[in-house]
């Protein structure tokens, strides 16, 4: 029933596993929306709103769903860096959470409904602890639950992770980085899944399988709180009109081209384009036909009329025969070929092709300075700072024999290389001394071109020499369904490795990346409200068969990593003595900045005398170190001799000591009240001593740490010591050598004449 008091805020709390609470609440904010809800975890909250268009555009033959996430800097206490101080484009992880929400609700949306529908997730505020993701999700399902929007949810979300043996619901940013697993699972109140999104330390699949369980079990929970809240305010829905397709022009095509149709999906030598060539062909032959005799004018309806026979004939192809269009049995794979070192001056690459999907994986290996730095609103929620192994995914226009429209990364390149990445981060040692650019680059897609970037990037990774824990591969499974009345599913077939057409006639692409023992990634999206956890299990056990036999193929290439010489870089550490620091650095660092435009190597300070040294080769290491090598002799430091006396001039009297000069070559030296005399004393002042003045002093060397010159005038107080004049310092250590030599001869001839 609709609440009538719009300004009283109606709130539902839901207590989860480990004691974690949801408070839902709406009627406060965006009241002039269709829905607004406000889902709140500790002290992060974020608001989501739903509109949808009056008017609804029946030739659409999608859904115009538009869902967006801003993680406003005012919710972290933050201003913008940048130079207007404001929010700007939309972030990686932005797109990401974005994209986990429109997967989760586009299913439960009513098959004949076509009404523009946007989706807003504002970040209201976030403590740094709770992950605003999950909340996102939950957000958009309260907000079109509340609405009249045509919806057939709720549906519910929770972050599971993995912690030892334990299970955690929704954990928190630091459990999390803890966590051998971090699965997002959406679903419904009959405990089917929705949605599913996760990467894993390379878990066995009882173990996801068990935490797929859990979650659901949790997401009842929230459903079930989303409906009293909806029982309390909700709107009632708006009706949606049908979309039908006359029966009698379904009766037609059927009667008349099915025999045809049926002959393009089972002529088994016909590629993509040829095959689409094929059903274009047959699409406008049977609309002049049907015009030409009268039955039907209207564009649209000939339009959706061919689609749903095209769809229906494909689907029932599969059900009879248990054979695809291509000719491949349920659980077959297609043809894989794989090649490795296409090119010498790249550190790694390959090249996957299965069936006409054909991935360029290239690698790229740079210094540790290279890595991406993270935004600072994803560090405070999540904690990554930066990333030494990053993938970039690009599908140009051509890989569909089309043209590019738009520039920059699109949303599904982002979500895509996002995938990839996280089925390969697993296998990349933590500790790689370089940082690791993989670029996949698609030139050829008929269906899983982010798997197969997967299995691509991983021989590349191989040919690069990156020591891997174990081979990554993945494959793409696709599900067609028969449903009764009540939208159950009563029969399904499974297809392994699924073509471009079957994902866009199927009801599921469901994406499994991992190694032969185990899972590193899951990506799953549906056109239907969801699956049972057995059809789950099942394709889950299937994909992880399919993925093995992958890896068996790509080992015939590649199987260890590669030894490679010459173009290879080179990563060192070198030691410079402390006093030799800013003479190597030079002024604002412009040796280092020299050195990096002459040969390519990257010099960064580690700590104290230690340095860094980062080459794309060997040969201009070798260059560098002679240009270091150069810079450090071309200004030689006299020597000195531990413990002896040198006379220095007080250049300058400080509060807490005095600046001397010791050699003309070198910085002057401070010495500090403490060292100029035996007695204590405020000021230099007040010992006697003046600028200009020569004094005497005791070489005690350099610190081990800062390497300052360490000199005393109260040691030379406290004993004896030969004083040596400025003027003479320079050849003290060979005269005082010569006269050991003397006094030595003496004593031993006075010893002689003793005898």
């Amino acid at each position: 029933m609709r609440n009538k008091l719009n300004n009283i805020e109606i709130k539902e709390t839901v207590k989860l596993l480990n004691g974690r609470e949801l408070t839902f609440s709406t009627g406060k904010f965006a009241k002039m929306a269709n829905g607004s809800a406000v889902v709140q975890s500790e002290d992060t909250a974020v608001m989501v709103t739903a509109v949808s268009k009056d008017s609804m555009n029946m030739d659409e033959s999608f859904l115009p769903l538009t869902v967006e996430f801003r993680m406003k800097s005012a919710a972290a206490g933050r201003i913008p860096t940048n130079y207007l101080r404001r929010e700007l484009g939309h972030s990686e992880r932005e797109i990401l959470t974005a994209r986990l929400t429109d997967r989760s609700i586009r299913p439960l949306f009513p098959k004949n409904f076509f009404s523009e529908v946007q989706i807003m997730s504002n970040l209201l505020s976030v403590d740094g602890i709770n992950d605003p993701e999950v909340l996102c999700i939950n957000a958009a399902s309260t907000a079109l639950s509340l609405s009249d929007i045509p919806w057939d949810g709720p549906v519910g979300a929770v972050r599971v992770g993995l912690i030892g043996d334990d299970i955690v619901i929704n954990p928190t940013r630091q459990e999390l980085q803890k966590s051998d697993m971090n699965l997002v699972v959406s679903g419904i109140k009959s405990s089917k899944v929705v949605m599913i999104e996760g990467s894993f330390n390379d878990l066995n699949i009882n173990a996801v399988l068990h935490a797929v369980k859990a979650g659901l079990k949790e997401v009842k929970k929230i459903v079930a709180s989303i409906e009293q809240l909806t029982e309390k305010c909700g709107k009632s829905k708006q009706k949606v009109k049908e979309k039908l397709v006359k029966d009698d022009l379904l009766e037609y095509l059927q009667s008349h081209y099915l025999g045809d149709l049926k002959n393009i999906f089972s002529n088994y030598t016909l590629n993509k384009q040829q095959r689409d060539i094929a059903v274009s062909s047959l699409r406008a032959s049977v609309f002049q036909e049907i015009e030409r005799r009268g039955i039907d004018t209207d564009r649209g309806n000939l339009n959706q009329a061919f689609s749903s026979f095209v769809r229906t004939v494909f689907r029932d192809l599969i059900f009879e025969s248990n054979v695809r269009c291509d000719g491949r049995g349920l659980t077959d794979l297609r043809d894989i070929s794989c090649e490795v070192n296409l090119y010498r001056p790249l550190h790694g690459s390959a090249i996957f092709q299965r069936g006409q999907t054909q991935v360029l994986c290239t690698v790229a290996l740079d210094s540790p300075q290279s890595a991406v730095k993270t935004d600072s609103y994803t560090v405070l929620t999540s904690g990554l700072k930066e990333k030494s192994f990053f993938l970039n995914y690009e599908f140009p226009g051509y890989a569909t024999n089309e043209v590019s429209k738009g520039h920059g990364v699109s949303r599904r390149e982002i979500g895509h290389g996002a995938l990839a990445e996280k089925g390969l981060r697993p296998v990349v040692p933590a500790d790689y001394p370089f940082c690791i650019r993989l670029t996949s680059e698609v030139l050829e897609s008929n269906g899983s071109s982010s798997m197969a970037s997967v299995c691509g990037g991983s021989m590349a990774l191989l040919d690069a020499g990156v020591p891997l824990s174990a081979m990554a591969g993945g494959v793409a499974i696709g599900l067609v369904t028969r449903c009764d009345s009540d939208g159950e599913i009563e029969d399904y077939r499974i297809l392994t490795d699924i073509l471009g057409i079957e994902d866009y006639i199927g009801d599921m692409d469901f994406k499994i990346a991992g190694t032969k023992t185990g899972i590193t990634a899951l990506q799953a999206d549906f056109k239907i409200p969801g699956i049972t956890l057995d059809i789950f299990h099942k394709v889950l056990s299937e994909g992880h068969s399919a993925k093995r036999k992958i890896i068996n193929i790509m080992n015939e290439t590649i199987s260890s990593p590669s030894v490679k010489e010459g173009n290879m870089p080179i990563l060192e550490t070198f030691e410079v003595p402390i006093q030799k620091r800013n003479l190597l650095l030079g002024p604002a660092w412009i040796n280092i900045k020299k050195l990096f435009l002459q040969t390519g190597v990257q010099i960064t300070h580690v700590e104290d005398s230690t340095f860094s040294a980062f080459a794309p080769n060997e040969a201009a290491m070798q260059e560098a170190y002679e240009v270091v090598q150069k810079i450090l002799d071309s200004n030689p430091e006299p020597q000195f001799e531990f413990g002896a006396i040198y006379s220095v001039k007080i250049l300058e009297l400080k509060e807490s000591g005095a600046m001397v000069s010791l050699h003309p070559q070198l910085m002057p030296v401070f010495i500090n009240n403490a060292h100029l005399d035996v007695r204590k004393a405020a000021h230099p002042s007040a010992l006697g001593l003046t600028v200009g003045e020569k004094i005497s002093v005791k070489y005690f060397g350099r610190d081990p740490v800062s390497g300052q010159i360490r000199l005393s005038r109260r040691a030379l107080q406290e004993s004896t010591g030969r004083v040596h004049d400025l003027e003479s310092m320079t050849s003290h250590t060979t005269q005082l050598r010569k006269e050991r030599v003397v006094t030595s001869n003496a004593a031993s001839e006075s010893a002689d004449g003793d005898k």
